[in-house]
């Protein structure tokens, strides 16, 4: 049994670095849309932090953990209205390390349909690699892997290569629902680490969606979302359902095709200071094994808009 995980350990490993590592996946994607939308950058009329920290398939050795940092405001540049963001990201992936830091600018029209925002994003991608690689065990024992320092392929000792990386969005939101369409890694930078090994990081397509729908009882709102993502190699979708109450709780559930199912839990705190859990039971064959992921995120919100009361903004996902 312990061969059988350990092999399967190395091929899920392989396989992520190989396919979409450059972006994470997060559970609560509603609310963490400048990531991958720049267009979205100043859409809340309001100064949005916020702090973010995954763990995915917690227990097992390597597993990726990730951290965020993002903050994004209103602003109102040479008379045009528009927004500016600064997102902060830390990836780690058993031997291989991201560390992406990303400026964004959008500029806000008025539709009839809502508020269009055509965002920019530019920045550093940073990638590393640990060219001491450590095996489970029982690999070792089995001598099917090769010593990195006998192959000439692999980087020795760490590797860092960094790379200018690009994206763009359009981002429409009204008080009633969001639509986004974005590309990550536009310009597909390449990273080359030896004379040998070379990447490039791939283009994600993003289509981001939501709703927001008053039931019966004022007290309540159902706040559907969807999130769809392709490198055009292989695709993935998110699909969620918040019930919030008394715009200070919400709960609610999250289906990730063939990976996750996913409870979703928040308060609001105080005035605009709200903090997140969800809980990822994995579906994908790694669940056998009793993994699961876990997720919390803190942010706050201080309303930018002068014909309100209150300075803050209460919970928001659009």
């Amino acid at each position: 049994m312990k061969k059988l995980f350990s092999l399967l350990y190395l091929l899920i490993i392989f396989n992520m670095v190989a396919f979409s590592q450059q972006d994470p996946q997060f559970t609560n994607n509603m609310f963490y849309k400048l990531g991958v939308n720049p267009g979205f950058a100043g859409s809340e009329d309001a100064i949005n932090g916020l702090f973010l920290k995954r763990y995915q398939w917690e227990g097992m050795k390597g597993a990726p953990k990730t951290t965020v940092f993002a903050v994004d405001a209103a602003v109102n540049l040479f008379g045009s209205p528009g927004g500016i963001g600064l997102n902060i990201l830390n990836d780690q992936l058993g031997f291989e390390k991201n560390i992406s830091v990303n400026a964004s600018y959008a500029y806000k029209t008025e539709l009839s349909i809502g508020r269009l925002g055509v965002g920019l994003s530019f920045g550093l991608f940073n990638k590393s690699i640990n060219g001491i690689w450590e095996m489970p065990d029982d690999l070792n024992n089995l001598g099917i892997w090769t010593q990195p320092s006998s192959d000439p392929i692999i980087p020795q000792g760490e590797s860092s290569q960094m790379a200018f990386d690009l994206g763009t969005g359009l981002y429409l939101s009204s008080n009633k629902y969001y639509l986004g369409l974005s590309v990550t890694h536009l310009n597909q930078a390449p990273i080359k680490y030896a004379e040998l090994v070379s990447a490039y990081l791939s283009r994600h397509y993003y289509f981001m969606g939501g709703y927001n729908i008053k039931l019966a009882d004022p007290l309540f709102e159902l706040r559907p979302s969807v999130l769809f993502k392709t490198d055009l190699a292989g695709w993935q979708m998110d699909v969620n359902t918040n019930v919030i109450y008394d715009d200070r709780f919400w709960g609610g559930l999250s289906f990730r095709m063939n990976d996750a199912i996913a409870l979703l839990l928040g308060i609001e705190m105080f005035n605009g200071l709200n903090l997140g859990y969800s809980f990822d039971l994995v579906t994908s064959s790694i669940g056998y094994y009793g993994f699961a992921s876990h997720e919390i995120f803190i942010n706050y919100s201080i309303d930018l808009e002068r014909d309100r009361n209150k300075k803050y903004k209460s919970i928001r996902f659009l």
